[in-house]
């Protein structure tokens, strides 16, 4: 390498540190959007056009195992019958369905998303309240929810410190907190593989199976934030600043990452 080129990747390196704001979850994505400011507006107009594409998405990515996992995380969290739950960003309602059954008829959920689009969907498949709002603004009563969940959207907040704070606002004196998220494998075959996977091969997939540039741009995004994204220990720090306690960080399988934590009791 040539000291040219050196220079040149060190400085591109400090100006992604300097893009990051102080509890950013990664930092600008040029090739996306030009600026912080500018990312809301990105991410909100395209999840309103992969939309309709967004199941059919997952179902692949996961290879169908998406709503079992779910519903063992949930279960893992703390979450039972009875409780009155908030699912923050809560596209197209697929938390919420693993959390259906469980309910049982007791208790219930409310759906929040940014996005019109997801929430479009969302009404054809959940019978739950859905309010248009961001997470770092929660349109609901402080102390509202005995459980919170955020499913893979921790990489779409502006600021993680505000939207913690606003979980811990919103839930009841002991009330319980799961986040799930995908982090970058530790392992140098399991990152290769991931990759390869979710850059590479997904975005393939998604343009021939459902003719959407929306949906295979969705998938490359999805990658590029996750290979971008704050480490663990970064959210497990912002969680505990917030005012959350008992804050657990699991990984499951080298890649599915659980963020666990709790209101304080009153």
């Amino acid at each position: 390498m040539s000291e040219v080129e050196s220079i040149s990747r060190a400085e591109r390196a400090g100006r992604r540190r300097e893009a990051v704001a102080p509890s950013a979850p990664h930092s600008v994505l040029e090739r996306y959007y030009p600026s912080r400011e500018a990312r809301p507006g990105f991410v909100s107009n395209l999840f309103d056009a992969a939309a309709p594409h967004y199941d059919w998405v997952c179902r692949v990515m996961a290879f169908g195992s998406g709503q079992s996992y779910r519903r063992q995380a949930l279960v893992r969290a703390g979450f039972t019958p009875g409780m009155r739950a908030l699912d923050i960003a809560t596209g197209t309602g697929l938390i919420a369905r693993s959390a259906a059954a469980m309910l049982d008829g007791r208790g219930g959920m409310v759906g929040v998303d940014a996005s019109i689009g997801m929430l479009r969907e969302a009404e054809k498949h959940v019978g739950m309240p859905l309010v248009q709002g961001l997470a770092e603004g929660l349109p609901f009563r402080s102390g509202s929810f005995d459980f919170a969940s955020m499913g893979y959207a921790l990489r779409h907040m502006a600021d993680l410190g505000v939207a913690f704070r606003e979980c811990l606002r919103v839930l009841k004196p002991g009330g319980r907190l799961l986040i799930l998220e995908i982090s970058r494998p530790r392992s140098p075959l399991g990152l290769w593989t991931t990759r390869a996977y979710l850059r590479r091969v997904l975005p393939v997939l998604a343009r021939v199976g459902t003719w959407s540039g929306a949906a295979a741009t969705l998938t490359r995004y999805h990658w590029d934030t996750i290979a971008d994204c704050v480490p663990p220990e970064t959210i497990v720090r912002a969680l505990q600043t917030s005012g959350l306690v008992d804050v657990e960080h699991r990984v499951i399988a080298g890649l599915m990452s659980e963020y666990v934590a709790a209101r304080p009791p009153a």
